[in-house]
């Protein structure tokens, strides 16, 4: 099939790349042209494990193009899918579908004869019908079919979730959209990859529902691990406790400074906005993002506390900046408030991530950046594990305590055993145990 992506962003370039690799013929459009002219060279702009591979392949075979030519790449597509961003727009916190109707507006002055167009954008419920109505005032000769299709793609793990998924949402009533549907994702079906088929509105709400369920699991972990620090307990055994169930999972169990990336922060305020504009408030989500702002600024005082009385002077060796391991995401880190607390308590910040210190460097430029974890701990009167970089599990402790000016451990992930760390020579502080 002929597939049209546009939005070569984190969502599209994966998606776009995985189709190809499934034998569609594919082309993603962004009007970037300097991303474009990357992608063409081979460059990708986000670090995702074996994307670059994966696009190189696909490129070589013939199967997967990169153009800005928008209007040339929709004609006579079988399915254009839109994977444009949908940020939080200022001032209300609703989804900014600014991006979404313009393609929109695009695609409909460009479209030549019947196709499926598909929402794979994150998108607030009644999208789908304002896309629908834009396409049938522009060109009502077309046959077109508006679809939503919502991703669930975890960063650093997104072509294994897209070419294995827990499941395929597609949200439309059209009969002729769900065949072509059915024949984009065919190679998935045949591994038996469950299609849930819904109605377009009911397709979209799943996507936040989704997203705002793991958000309340990850926060309410968060809020055990304080009350275990203050009544004794241990929160990562009381994760596997409850985990063990069955009805519950151990998934989103692992107590940490909060959540953030390009999904829960945005996903679960854009889910109240849709809840106040019905009339439906959800006050269990609206708790959760109080409470995960909280954390992160907690998290900051936790980090001072350990540093003793007097912080002010003091330098503090972060290490992991990005809001997860594998990826350069930084968007809504919790490493920002962190070190937003600590430099307006007058102590100094030198950080190291594997891979987000561009976007970092951009985004906290007062930070001191270093070339590895060792070099940011030289000096320091203590070491702050924010994002549990695969890199950071197995420090040389030893080496580690002998280079600082003071050996101080925060343990935001829960990485490390005290007994190991206090072995070490540290002062250990851990979430929740």
């Amino acid at each position: 099939m002929r597939i049209t992506m546009i939005g070569s962003g984190y969502v599209g370039l994966v998606s776009g790349a995985c189709f190809a690799d499934f034998g569609h013929d594919v082309i993603c459009v962004d009007k970037d042209e300097g991303k474009i002219a990357a992608l063409k060279a081979g460059r990708m702009p986000i670090y995702e494990p074996g994307l670059e591979s994966l696009v190189a392949t696909n490129v070589a075979a013939g199967r997967l193009t990169f153009t800005t030519d928008l209007a040339a790449s929709v004609a006579g597509a079988d399915a254009i899918f839109i994977a444009v961003g949908t940020p939080s727009r200022r001032g209300d916190g609703h989804a900014d579908l600014s991006y979404v109707f313009a393609a929109t507006e695009e695609i409909a002055a460009a479209v030549t004869g019947p196709t499926v167009v598909v929402t794979k954008s994150t998108v607030p419920v009644g999208t789908g019908d304002k896309v629908e109505a834009i396409l049938r005032e522009k060109r009502p000769e077309i046959d077109v079919a508006v679809v939503s299709n919502p991703e669930f793609l975890r960063e650093g793990a997104a072509i294994g979730d897209f070419k294995r998924p827990d499941r395929i949402v597609i949200g439309t009533d059209d009969e002729a959209a769900r065949k072509v549907m059915r024949g984009v994702y065919r190679p998935l079906y045949l591994n038996e990859s469950p299609i849930l088929f819904t109605g377009r509105r009911t397709s979209e709400l799943i996507k936040y529902a989704a997203n705002a369920f793991l958000a309340t699991k990850i926060t309410f972990i968060n809020e055990i691990a304080d009350l275990c620090e203050a009544v004794g307990a241990n929160v990562q055994d009381v994760s596997r406790g409850i985990g063990l169930d069955n009805r519950i999972g151990a998934k989103f169990l692992h107590a940490g400074p909060g959540y953030g990336g390009s999904c829960f922060p945005k996903d679960t305020l854009a889910l109240l906005k849709t809840a106040e504009d019905f009339e439906s408030p959800v006050h269990i989500v609206e708790a959760v993002v109080k409470v995960n702002d909280s954390r992160k600024r907690a998290m900051g005082r936790k980090v001072l506390h350990a540093l003793g009385d007097a912080p002010k002077g003091k330098t503090v060796a972060l290490l992991g900046l990005t809001f997860k391991p594998n990826t350069d995401d930084m968007r809504d880190a919790p490493s920002i408030a962190i070190a937003q607390a600590l430099s307006d308590a007058g102590v100094t910040v030198r950080a190291y991530d594997p891979e987000g210190m561009e976007a970092a460097e951009r985004m906290m430029p007062e930070l001191a950046f270093c070339k590895d974890a060792y070099e940011a701990a030289t000096g320091a009167d203590a070491v702050v594990i924010v994002t549990e970089w695969d890199a950071f599990r197995a420090l040389d402790l030893p080496k580690l305590a002998s280079i600082m000016a003071a050996p101080v451990l925060v343990d935001l992930r829960n990485v490390y055993r005290r007994d190991e760390v206090e072995g070490a020579g540290f002062a250990y502080t851990a979430v929740g145990r």
